[in-house]
């Protein structure tokens, strides 16, 4: 008889439901043992609605995360985690984990944010796909949690269709072009564009940490849930401890080499 495969870690994610890119690379990047389960919330484009009739929808879906054992539950979307701000962020995960107390629960903007944290990354070159309103939420988010701008642009699509049909290539010459050399680092925003591919290659070119979305989630997911692996072509971020879990003698290198 066959045994069954030992599982190490149960990720659950909130998506939208148009999305169609986050389940194949976590499919793809997710180690061995590492299960991914998904939740699917009309909440985007001409599904969109407040944060305050989304939330409702959103407990419903980590209650149902929480029924599978998930160790940790993510509200996976980058513009609707961030487009309330701070405050409309900790609303979010206040109501997840009141929904699911023994999972630990994150947002794709909480998860961003701990990934500039672990690079201590201060200065950010930000593409996304979005129309102009929403990428300006996003550097709104980022700003108000302490980050400067400074580089970047939105390319304007209207939809998923269109996000999806950037590919990898563009996603790496788009980067290349946009990097600034005062930045500490470039952002490719959107949980549903072909990002993840292109992460090492473009560090390569720009010697700068990259980060997407999907990546970022999937790298603070593991840590969340123990895991200290390094995940084959992510990158920098992927070699890091979530912010504050370093070692004594390992935070004391950070502070000397100023990293």
């Amino acid at each position: 008889m066959l045994a069954a495969p030992e599982v190490t870690a149960r990720i659950g994610l909130i998506i939208p439901s148009s999305n169609r890119l986050t389940e194949p690379h976590m499919r793809r990047y997710a180690p061995p043992g590492v299960e991914v389960h998904i939740t699917r919330l009309r909440m985007t484009g001409a599904n969109h609605v407040p944060l305050a009739q989304l939330l409702p929808r959103m407990i419903e879906a980590t209650l149902a995360l929480a029924d599978a054992r998930c160790d940790v539950i993510v509200f996976h979307c980058t513009a609707s985690s961030m487009e309330a701000g701070l405050d409309g962020e900790r609303l979010v995960l206040d109501g997840m984990r009141g929904a699911a107390p023994g999972a630990r629960v994150a947002s794709t903007a909480s998860a961003v944010l701990s990934a500039v944290a672990a690079l201590d990354i201060r200065r950010v070159v930000l593409i996304s796909p979005y129309l102009a309103a929403t990428h300006q939420h996003e550097i709104d988010f980022l700003t108000e949690a302490g980050l400067s701008i400074v580089g970047g642009r939105s390319l304007g699509l209207a939809g998923g269709d269109q996000y999806i049909a950037v590919s990898p290539a563009e996603w790496l010459r788009l980067g290349q072009a946009e990097m600034r050399p005062d930045a500490d680092g470039l952002f490719l925003s959107c949980t549903n564009i072909h990002s993840p591919e292109v992460v090492e290659p473009l560090e390569a070119l720009i010697d700068k940490p990259v980060l997407t979305s999907n990546q970022a989630v999937l790298w603070y997911a593991l840590r969340a849930c123990g895991q200290q692996l390094s995940v084959p072509g992510l990158g920098r971020l992927c070699q890091r401890p979530l912010p504050g879990s370093c070692p004594p003698a390992a935070r004391a290198q950070q502070s000397l080499t100023g990293r």
